[in-house]
């Protein structure tokens, strides 16, 4: 760890690894930040199960969040500082649940402060069904790449894969595979690579990279990480899991935010055909709720690269600036 991140690490008024007992699991959460009064903005990471960037192992890698709100991050249960093998049946009920536990424990730790969500794409599946189901106590939510309905089946996937430059035989093969419902891991695994390699869904080359490799670096780093939680970032308990992949397939979470009660501000990348940003802008516009909103980032597409990662910044520096009376 070099004396930068040290520094960092010492400034900060906040700066611990605690555990929680959530969904019967002892876990291990890092709660970052450099005074006791800021707003607390918990974050809930993608895949499921890949805790990149906001993860146990990034103290001190973030200051200028952390110089703006406590960073509550949360290696999901599964992978990160907190792998397991996951239940064969384990749902998404699940992990909500353990989602109000955590944060009736940053609660009770501080009684005083604005709580807040982070979701990143899987992460925002958790973030809604808690604003839909518990919303006294959080304040608001902040996500990018909100999952919504029809994840990577929407027409607009299909579309763009079909004018892409993917085999004629893998366009037909992931067409039908959509068209006749028959959504699984396997089906899954091969959209996610298509769109992936033949798309702007995932990555924009046009948006500047963050410094991927300069996170990965800390992390390895890190004064709270062993190698196994390293390790477990990408080869952990979701790798065989098919229950969670079955429920997202046919997941509709439009009524959920139809409704929602408490400002919920989504930031989506343009060329996101992965949670389609065209269908999540037509759904915020036509939901007619001033709680509900979603901001498109030029050039950026589901991974957030240097603009996408600035939006995130400027909303939750928004949130110190308000103060915690939001």
């Amino acid at each position: 760890m070099n004396r930068q991140r040290k520094a960092i690490i010492e400034a900060n008024k906040v700066s611990t690894v605690e555990e929680f007992v959530l969904g019967g699991y002892l876990q291990k959460v890092l709660i970052e930040g450099k005074y006791e009064n800021l707003p607390v903005v918990i974050t809930l990471h993608g895949g499921p199960g890949s805790p990149i960037p906001f993860c146990v192992g990034a103290r001190g890698l973030f200051p200028e969040f952390t110089d703006n709100c406590i960073l509550v991050s949360w290696d999901q249960y599964g992978c990160g500082i907190n792998n397991a093998k996951l239940p064969d049946d384990v749902s998404i009920n699940d992990f909500v649940n353990m989602t109000i536990e955590l944060i009736k424990e940053i609660k009770r730790r501080f009684p005083q402060n604005a709580v807040w969500l982070l979701g990143m794409s899987w992460g925002s599946v958790l973030s809604a069904m808690v604003a839909e189901r518990s919303s006294e106590i959080i304040d608001g939510v902040i996500t990018y790449g909100q999952v919504l309905y029809q994840l990577m089946q929407s027409q607009e996937t299909i579309d763009a894969l079909m004018k892409s430059k993917a085999p004629q035989k893998l366009k037909i093969e992931l067409k039908t595979a959509v068209d006749s419902k028959e959504f699984n891991n396997k089906t899954a695994m091969r959209l996610s690579s298509a769109i992936r390699k033949y798309t702007y869904g995932y990555n924009n080359p046009n948006e500047p990279k963050a410094k991927v490799g300069k996170i990965i670096r800390g992390i390895m780093t890190s004064p709270d990480y062993k190698f196994k939680d390293f390790k477990a970032i990408v080869m952990n308990g979701y790798m065989k899991n098919t229950s969670l992949i079955t429920e997202l397939s046919e997941l509709d979470l439009r009524e959920s935010l139809k409704s929602v009660s408490v400002p919920y501000h989504i930031i989506q990348g343009e060329t996101d055909i992965v949670t389609c940003t065209s269908s999540i802008v037509s759904f915020v516009e036509e939901s007619d709720n001033p709680n509900l909103t979603c901001k498109v980032i030029p050039n950026s597409a589901h991974i957030p690269g240097v603009n996408g990662m600035q939006a995130v910044f400027e909303e939750i520096r928004k949130l110190n600036i308000i103060g915690n009376n939001v």
